[in-house]
Formats: C-alpha cells, structure tokens, sequence
C-alpha cells in the first residue's frame, strides 16, 4: 500500500499542470461571475456598456468574465484556439448622433477600462505604444479618420490599440450596425492554421461564408492567462450597447499528453469541446521533469511517508467515532442517504422528475420505493463554485427548525455528487402560485387567507433566522421562488445557497453581491453589505407581490414602459388611492383593512433608507395584531449614491426608464 501511495504521489508531484480547456455560458453566471467597470451596468440578463441618456455624452465601458482563462501552456509550448458567440444591439434615441461602437476583447488583465470615443472603452488614449496586448474585434459605428477608418459601418480586428490591422465595410453583407436589430456574431480563432474567421447575422442560423477573414498569429500576444470581455463608448452621442447570450470556449490543449491516469483531467467544459491532439513534450521540458527529480526526490519520499501517515490516523479516527462524509457535528437531525436509494427514487434522475431549477442545482421529485415516501432531491452542478454553495447551504439549514423553513430530511456524498433531501412541498413555489392563470387550473387563485398566512409565515421565519439563532442568517436570496407551500398552503422559505451567518454583535462585511434583481436593497447594490435590513428589504417586495399580484419589475399594461412595484405602489400611495394596488383578481373579496395593513408593511421594509426600515420580529407582531403600524412618509424617499469611476458586480445599479429599440424583451430597473 505504502508503495503504491509513494508511486502516485510521486506521479502527482512531478507530472506538468496540463492547460485546461474552457467552456462557459453567459445563462449560468451569477453575480460573482462578472466584473462591470465604468459605465457598463446588468439589465435582467443583458449588459449595458454605455449610458442611457437622451443627451449626447461621452461614455465607456466594460464587463469582464472574472475566469482566468489559459491561453498558452508554458509546458508544452501550446496556444489556444477559441471560439465565441454573443447578441447585441446598438440603439440611439437620436440617429443624427451615432458613435462609436462595441468590442469583444481578450486582456492580459481583468481591469481593462480605456478611453471614450474612438478608442472603444478599452485601449488607452495616451501613449499607444505603451498598450497592453490586448485584442479586440471591434464593431464600429464612426468613421475616425485618425485611427483610418474608411466608414462608419465596418469590423475590424485590433491589437493593442485603435488602428485595426484589418477592416471590413458591412454595407457590402447588408448588415447595419445602427439599426438597432439584434445582431449574432461568431468568432473563431484556429491555432493550427492561425486563422481569425467572423461571422454576423440577424438571425441566430449561423451564414455559410464568412464576412471577415484573416491569417494571423494572435499567439504572439497571448500570455499564460488572459481574460474575455466587452466594451463600448461614445463621444457626444446617445448610442447604447447591449450584448447578450454570450458562450466562449478554448480547444486544442492536449488531452492525452501524459499518461491515462491524468486522463480526463484537462477539460473544464459545459459543451464539447474539438479533440485536438498533441504529440510530445520539448526536450528542455523533459530536462527540466528530470532535474526536479534528482532535487527532490528526498523530499517526496519524506512526505510520502507524512501522507501515509495522516491518511492511517485519519481512517482510525473515521472508523472509531463512525463518521460518515460530511462533518457528523453538522448534521445531527438529518440522515445520510445512499446514490442508489435516491437514483431509484428519481429514476436515474429523469428529466420528467425535474420539478424546478436554480443557479447552483437541479431539484427532483423522489418517491422511495417500497415505502412511497415523497421527497425534494436538489442535485448540485458540478461546479466548483456550485459545490461551495451547497456546502454552505447545508452546513447552515442542517442546524435550523422553525415551521416555516424547509426541513432538510438529509444528505449525500456518494460517486462524486452532493445531493440534498428536502421535504416535499405539494403546492409549489409561491411565485406559481401568485402567477399561475385562472384558466390554467380554474378556482385556484391565490386567495385573501392564504396571501396574508404566506406573509405572516415568512415574517415569523425571517424574525426567527435575524434575532432567535445563535448566530444570525441572512438568506441574501428572498423572492418568491424560494418560498414553497406545503399541503396546508402555509409558507416555507428554502434555498439557503447563498445564505451567511453573522455574529449578532459584529458589523457585516462587504461581500460580492448575490441574490435577484428587483429584489436587492440599494445599500447592498452599492456597497456589498449584506444585513438583516437587506432581507427585510426583500421582504417587503415579497408582501407587495403578494398583495397585488405583480411581479417586482413588471411591464406597464398595454406599453413597453418597464414599471418598478415599489415606485408603482408608492405612487398610488402618494394620491391616497392605495387600495387600489390590490390584486385584481381577487374581485375584491379581501378584507381591505388587512390589505391596507399589509401593503404599508410592504413600503415600510421597501423603505429606500434601511435605517427606516422595521425589525422582522416588529413586522411579526403588526401583523399579527400585537403592535400598530409604523408611519409610512406619502412620499418615497430618495437615496442618493455615491459616484465611482469604477463598478463591480456588486455595484450594478440601472437608472434606465424605458427599453431601447431592439431589445424590448429585456426587463429593465430604477432604484430611486
């Protein structure tokens, strides 16, 4: 035993870091995942790179994938290919004023934010011979003669600054960069043939020709690690960029370099990726392996031996104190499941006992055989960032109880996945509920009751979560698709993936922001500090969906005009007709003191200010009749932000009233 450790250790240590091909899909990032410098802000899905303004200004900026993405393996003296795939749409309020236009790029570094104007949000506008090697495909909308372009509709490829190596006009492919329309773009880069080709197109078929094609070797400007992004500008103009539907992906690292016991460890992959093969190594690589052995050989077996060692004891204590996977102290209600137990009650995990999907995993309906015991399976991605999550999510609601929390029955760690089992909960999520059609399932609108018995429920489970446990939880993700009903109708707040625990006597750090726009409070928007204020705030939302039926962002009725709840609400508050904000659907059968009560608590925890904003437990006992109501000011009031240069994800805020031209589906925010 102790030599077959030695051998794979030795195998581990002194066998190269194989490159790593990459795939991701914009639809699976979080908030995490992305970094928006200057002007740039996240609109539901889609990026915004330059401001939206009915003044002709100047603007720039830029988002960046945080991933650091491996272009050149030191190794084996390989450099990637790449190919990628976005939407976008360049709009303008005023035609007469256009410019100048949007790239896609690949930085040594993730703080890649440059000039307006020509210089596209990304090269710098001083001393051009100092730009880091940066490329970019840029899709301009004004002809700058200084930097020769021919017209003010043309592709072109740049590195390391705003003169392009080489242009295409595009009036020549019927394809107009200012008309608004959504527009599909295809990159590819071939390593082997060095071979930049491009694509556009209005419709997502991808054309059989080309319209852009060069030879070239982008190789020489890539480093070790770079990182993928977008930018834009403009310069005395009312131009808007938006991208969205972005997939990226590398091929042509090896995947059977070394031997099969590394085999299957070089992709990080959510698609297929080309198979492109590899050889051998350089004779200086193999130079370099044998040196490292002669030197340090010794040492690997003296930690071999350490290994074996903590591996021996460790076992001991396993099997003396019968831990089992996860921490035991962790879990001391919930019990472990074996993968066969929850495979055969899921049937494999068939898609047909898919019963909802969230950013970290998959949750499936699971019927145990033999007893018919009913329960919620939620599957992690394999992620490691999803990983991470539900370890959190399980270290945090393994220690809860409150009747208005999801009860976690148990777990499992079995074959490489992380499994979680949930009661089940009949009636859905509450968002269903709110939303579903009365021609759907005739009768079954969300009544009166069961609206204020949803809000008193979370109420109590929130006062529970920020002032009853020992440490606090602040969930960070409160909506109503992370609310369930059991069979009785009565709320259950789950989805605790991106919950946090706090000291009671300590201030709350800035973090990365993470939850559900619409929901977000405007301090945690602004500086990252998740509290139990930020919650309530989320609460609030919650109560105004409930009490009118509408969803936090929402469309105006028979207008493109996105509409804010809060501002919606707050409105009709300001001309006394508050009552009016009731769901329409309820025909009035409410008891309208009740609903009164109901939506002032609403405005109350959605107060922009935190500092006004009531305790869960204050909540609790308004509603419950054990304390009058705290006054709401007839006018929202404002919150002012302060200005930066530079904002993170954590930062995103949109001041957006209506939807551009082009992009009418997307949803757009106001935060006052």
């Amino acid at each position: 035993m102790a030599s077959s450790l030695l051998f794979f250790l030795l195998l581990f240590l002194f066998t190269p870091t194989l490159a790593k091909n990459v795939s991701f899909d914009s639809a699976s990032f979080s908030f995490s995942n992305l970094t928006l410098l200057g002007d740039s802000y996240l609109r539901n899905g889609a990026i915004g790179l330059t401001k939206e303004t009915s003044v002709p200004s100047s603007s720039a900026g830029s988002v960046i994938c945080n991933l650091p993405i491996q272009f050149f393996d030191q190794v084996t003296n390989t450099s990637a290919s790449f190919s990628t795939k976005f939407s976008f749409a360049i709009t303008n309020q005023n035609p007469e004023s256009f410019g100048d236009g949007l790239t896609f790029f690949i930085s040594p570094n993730n703080s890649s934010l440059g000039a307006t104007g020509g210089f596209l949000g990304i090269f710098n506008s001083t001393n051009l011979t100092n730009n880091a090697p940066i490329i970019a495909i840029e899709f301009d909308t004004r002809l700058n003669e200084e930097f020769n372009d021919t017209t003010d509709n043309h592709v072109g490829l740049d590195i390391s600054g705003p003169l392009s190596i080489k242009t295409v006009d595009l009036g020549s492919y019927e394809v107009d960069l200012k008309s608004g329309n959504l527009t599909t773009a295809w990159i590819d880069y071939s390593n082997k043939d060095s071979r930049l080709d491009i694509w556009l197109a209005y419709t997502n078929v991808k054309p059989g020709k080309p319209i852009f094609s060069v030879t070239i070797d982008l190789s020489r400007n890539f480093t070790q690690f770079m990182y993928v992004g977008f930018s834009a500008s403009t310069e005395g103009s009312t131009e808007l960029h938006m991208v969205r539907d972005w997939t990226f992906q590398t091929f042509g690292f090896p995947s059977n370099l070394y031997s099969n016991v590394t085999q299957n460890s070089t992709n990080i992959s959510v698609g297929t990726i080309p198979n492109i093969t590899f050889n051998s190594t350089t004779a200086s690589s193999r130079k370099r392996i044998g040196l490292a052995l002669s030197i340090l050989g010794p040492v690997a077996l003296c930690l071999a031996f350490v290994l074996f060692m903590w591996v021996t004891i460790k076992k001991l204590i396993e099997f003396t104190t019968k831990k089992d996977g996860l921490a035991s102290e962790v879990l001391k209600g919930p019990r472990k499941f074996t993968y066969k137990e929850l495979s055969a009650a899921t049937r494999g995990f068939n898609m047909a006992r898919i019963i909802g999907k969230g950013a970290f995993g998959t949750v499936f309906k699971a019927v145990m055989p033999g007893t018919g015991v009913t329960y919620a399976v939620k599957r992690a991605k394999q992620e490691h960032q999803c990983k991470s999550e539900f370890v959190s999510e399980l270290s945090i609601i393994a220690c809860l109880r409150h009747k208005n929390l999801v009860q976690l029955e148990g777990w499992c760690d079995d074959k490489g996945e992380l499994l979680l089992v949930y009661e089940f909960m009949p009636h859905g999520s509450l968002d269903k509920g709110l939303y579903r059609e009365p021609n759907q399932d005739p009768g079954s609108v969300f009544n009166w009751p069961q609206r204020y018995n949803v809000a008193i429920g979370l109420a109590s489970a929130l006062s529970y979560l920020h002032q009853e446990c020992e440490q606090r939880v602040i969930h960070r993700d409160i909506k109503t698709s992370n609310i369930l009903l059991d069979v009785n109708f009565n709320p259950r707040l789950g989805d605790f993936g991106l919950a946090r625990l706090m000291d009671h006597n300590k201030s709350p750090v800035s973090t990365l922001t993470a939850g559900t726009m619409g929901y977000l409070a405007p301090e945690y928007l602004q500086c990252g500090k998740a509290t139990d204020q930020t919650d309530v705030f989320s609460y609030g939302v919650v109560v105004l969906e409930v009490c009118c039926g509408r969803r936090p962002i929402d469309k105006e009725d028979g207008s493109k005009k996105t509409v804010n709840l809060v501002d919606w609400v707050w409105k009709l508050y300001s001309e006394n007709r508050l009552i009016e904000a009731a769901d329409r659907r309820l025909n009035g059968e409410f008891d309208e003191e009740g609903m009164v009560r109901l939506l002032l608590v609403g405005l109350s925890c959605a107060n922009p200010n935190c500092a006004e904003r009531p305790s869960m437990r204050k909540v609790f006992q308004i509603l419950s009749g054990e304390a009058e109501p705290i006054p709401v000011p007839k006018k929202k009031p404002l919150l002012i932000f302060c200005s930066s240069g530079s904002l993170s994800m954590k930062e995103i805020v949109s001041d957006g009233e209506e939807t551009p031209p082009g992009l009418s589906q997307l949803t757009q925010i106001k935060i006052d």
